[in-house]
């Protein structure tokens, strides 16, 4: 692994909380975040509002979108909040990008995830889509793993101490 800066991949189903342990992650690294959720386009927002799941084809774009904001942030660092639920997904996230990025994978079951959905509010993706993402997310093999059970404080302590940083992290 190169000593560099490091674009991390915040990963999971919708409701385990990508957006903020990678906002927290992102300040304690003093790198900026991304929540993938601001890049979707509009037509996928529909799509998801209307209780529609995406297809490859819908998230194609996005993740190309997603891949350019890591490769203009692969020299200075950058924390990505992404759902990146298969394999394929996290090529188009990695290409051109190598080895300084590394995907942390929100690990929760559907009832865990489930009940922290129920007391969301004002967020595009409906509860009904969450067999969706689940049918859809192949668990990662090569990525720091943290259950969302923890705090997210505890969540965060775990990553850093996990992740490759460089040294002075």
């Amino acid at each position: 692994m190169p000593d560099g800066k490091r674009i991390l991949v915040v990963m999971g189903v919708s409701g385990t909380g990508k957006s903020t342990i990678g906002t927290l992650l992102a300040e304690k690294l003093d790198y900026p975040f991304f929540d993938g959720d601001d890049y979707h386009p509009e037509e996928n927002i529909k799509k998801m509002n209307s209780g529609i799941p995406l297809t490859d084809d819908d998230r194609k774009g996005w993740l190309l979108k997603l891949n350019q904001i890591a490769l203009e942030n692969r020299h200075t660092g950058g924390v990505i909040a992404c759902s990146a639920l298969k394999n394929t997904y996290r090529g188009i996230l990695k290409a051109g990008v190598g080895s300084c990025m590394e995907f942390v994978y929100l690990e929760g079951s559907f009832d865990e995830v489930k009940s922290r959905l129920e007391s969301r509010e004002g967020h595009f993706m409906p509860i009904e889509l969450l067999q969706s993402q689940f049918d859809t997310l192949e668990p990662p093999s090569n990525a720091t793993t943290v259950s969302i059970m923890l705090s997210p404080e505890e969540i965060v302590k775990k990553i850093v101490k996990q992740v490759h940083l460089p040294k002075s992290h």
